[in-house]
Order: C-alpha cells, then structure tokens, then sequence
C-alpha cells in the first residue's frame, strides 16, 4: 500500500520563540510530511520573521485572534492531505514519529485516528510518559473516552474530521478532548505506537491554569456528548454522569478559590456548591457550613470543600 499523506498543521500565536524548533522537527523526519501548515492567530509579534527561513516548505496562513479551535479549523479546511496531524508551536517531534505513523496506518488501514506516546518536558528536563498517566485504551474506546483523553495530537483522517464539522469554536481549552470523543462516538478507532514519540513541553501560563473554565469546558463537551444522536442508551447515561462530574467539580474550584482569595462572592459560590447534585453530600456540607458559619469555622469547612480529612492542622 501507498503510505498515507500527512498534513502537519501548526497553530501559532505569539510562538516566534519557539516554532523555529519546532519546523526543525519537521525537516528532520525520516518520513517528511506533505505539506507543514501554520496558522498566524493574530500574534503580535514577530512570527513571520520567525517562519522566514522555511518558507519554501512552509504554507502561512493569517487571521485575526479567534482562539486556537478557530485556528484548528483554518489550518484543516487548508489541508489536503489525508491525515492532518497537529503540533503546537512549542513542542517538537522525535525524527520517526511520522514514520512510525504511516507503518501503524499501514498494518492497521481502518483506524482513523493514529497515536504515540508523548514525553512531558518541564523546565527543560523530562517529567513522565503520557501513557503513564492516561493510559491509551485499547478496547471499549467509546466508554474510554468518555473517562479520559487518552490520545495526544494523533494524525486523524481529514475526511472523517470535516464529516463530524471540525473544532467547536467555543472550547478554548478541550476543543483537541472534544473532537476525539465525536470521531470515536461517531465510529473511528484509535492505534497506538508505544513509542514516546512526541515532546510535549509544560508551560508555566498554560490555557489549562484556569482549572475552573477547565472543568467547566470539560463538562461542556460530555453534555454535548451525551446528546449526540445514535448513542446507545448506557453510553448516553456515562456521558451524562461524567458530565455531572465535571460541572460538580468546576463547582467546587471556584467556591476553593473564592474562599482562598476572600472574594465577596465567596458566600453565592459556596451555597452553589451546597445545592448541587452533581457534588459529593460531604462537600456539600462542607460548603453550607462554610457559608454561614462564623469565621472561627471557616477552616474546618474549606478543608471539607477541599476534599481532606475535614480537621484543621
């Protein structure tokens, strides 16, 4: 068989810095992509400058700051190959990693979407395996992803991606989550090289710090899910419970940080918490205490909200 086209497509705002190695990654792959796509999502500073000396290899593609599931988009409606696989202007692939690809579509032709390990890198220095902490669910996939995102910027088949309408343009921080969960609800398959074939690198001011949009994104995408046409009936109640989850913890944090910075409204997320049924009784109790107990009680009641022992140190 002819091995598959790969589009290597790259968001970029304000990743001058950065995406210089990242394209380097992408020359020195033992199986070159066919086409290596960049999406300027309004950056202010100098990226053109930066993409200059692989312009010949490189198609840019400019517009105004809309987010990085808007800039998804763009660079997938310019892609022609026939998978797109994503890398963030920041990270860098190991030299094989398209290779090893283009050999698992070949073993394996019906699967969609087509994955390796990743290696964490923070501050320079190694910190864990992907797979180590999400580890890629070989069976049941529906049900898995539903739990977890056990896939990292896998190349999907660009024909099944523009089927199921592309990234929703609402996410900031789960649109990569989303998309997974609809190819799979939808009938792709996932494969895996086990191979850590990607650095993933860690950055201190991640979209992913704001651990309440988070969690409110994350619940977002398991409503939608849960409402997505032809499920059966026991994936559309685990849709359903894990999105309760989500929006019960998003509950939680932002009632944690609201006590923590002794916001005024610390009082209205507290009582959210107290009278939501996607929280767990005793946080819920904890909670209610906390918005009306007297402030010697405050203690005992976040560290109930926070999920520990419930006792003061």
């Amino acid at each position: 068989m002819e091995p598959p086209s790969f589009a290597v497509v790259i968001p970029a705002y304000e990743a001058a810095a950065t995406i210089g190695e990242a394209i380097e990654s992408l020359r020195a792959q033992t199986e070159p992509p066919s086409e290596i796509i960049v999406c300027d999502d309004g950056s202010q500073d100098d990226l053109e400058q930066a993409l200059a000396p692989f312009r010949d290899q490189v198609t840019l593609i400019e517009g105004e700051h809309r987010g990085v599931a808007a800039a998804r988009n763009a660079l997938l409606r310019a892609a022609g190959a026939e998978f797109v696989v994503p890398l963030d202007a920041d990270d860098v692939y190991a030299p094989t990693r398209l290779q090893r690809l283009a050999e698992l579509s070949a073993a394996q032709p019906e699967l969609d979407i087509l994955s390796t390990d990743a290696v964490f890198v923070s501050d320079g220095r190694p910190s864990g395996h992907f797979n180590e902490k999400t580890p890629f669910a070989a069976e049941d996939q529906a049900e898995a992803i539903l739990d977890r995102c056990f896939v990292i910027c896998p190349a999907m088949r660009r024909q099944r991606l523009l089927e199921i309408g592309g990234y929703d343009e609402r996410l900031r921080t789960a649109e990569d989550w989303d998309v997974y969960v609809r190819l799979i609800l939808g009938g792709s398959a996932a494969g895996i090289v086990e191979e850590p074939l990607l650095e993933y690198r860690l950055g201190g001011e991640s979209l992913t710090a704001d651990r309440v949009q988070t969690l409110s994104e994350r619940a977002y995408m398991l409503e939608k899910a849960s409402a997505l046409p032809g499920l059966t009936p026991s994936l559309r109640d685990l849709a359903a419970r894990k999105a309760a989850l989500q929006r019960g913890r998003a509950l939680e944090e932002a009632a944690r940080e609201a006590l923590a910075a002794e916001s005024p409204d610390a009082r209205r997320k507290l009582l959210a918490v107290a009278g939501s049924k996607a929280v767990a009784p005793r946080a819920r109790l904890g909670a209610l205490i906390a918005a009306v107990a007297p402030q010697a009680m405050r203690r005992l009641a976040e560290a109930t909200v926070a999920g520990s022992s419930g006792r003061p140190g």
